[in-house]
């Protein structure tokens, strides 16, 4: 074999070593890119206690209890709920029936612990996973929020 053909096998052998690296993390972080998971996902795939995410649906009508900073409620995506615990002061536009996203630890009882809460930030607005997992329930209306878009601010004249 002469040196240029030699040269060609190594070369190729180390991209394909090079795209099975990639295609064995690409399939490893398969169940970790995901933005949030809704309180079916986190029943079913039996996600062990102490594990780090983002738990993402509704806040159920009814569940919120304040007492001094600690707040708990129940996130709901209509099949399955989940009790979070959340100590701090939450964001504005927070109430029950309102869309969440909270980022915490999953506890041994099955309960969340959130360190951060985020609600939406517009009462039009809807993130395209949220409205796709509320149209495969069956439980999207239509004429609501547009998916994935926000409204314009309306200004004032003169402002």
């Amino acid at each position: 074999m002469t040196r240029k053909g030699r040269r060609l096998v190594l070369i190729g052998a180390g991209l394909g070593v090079l795209a099975l690296a990639a295609g064995l993390i690409l399939s490893a972080l398969t169940d970790t890119i995901v933005f949030f998971r809704s309180p079916t996902e986190v029943a079913q795939q039996q996600v062990a206690p102490g594990a780090r995410l983002r738990l993402g649906g509704l806040v159920e009508t009814g569940s919120v209890v304040k007492s001094g900073t600690l707040t708990t409620f129940k996130v709901t995506d209509g099949n399955a709920a989940v009790k979070v615990a959340y100590s701090g002061i939450l964001p504005d536009l927070f109430r029950e029936g309102q869309g969440v996203v909270a980022e915490g630890a999953l506890q041994s009882d099955g309960s969340f612990k959130a360190d951060s809460v985020l609600a939406k930030h517009d009462e039009k607005y809807m993130p395209r996973e949220v409205a796709d997992a509320l149209k495969k329930q069956g439980r999207w209306q239509e004429g609501g929020p547009t998916p994935g878009t926000a409204s314009p601010v309306q200004r004032a004249p003169g402002s």
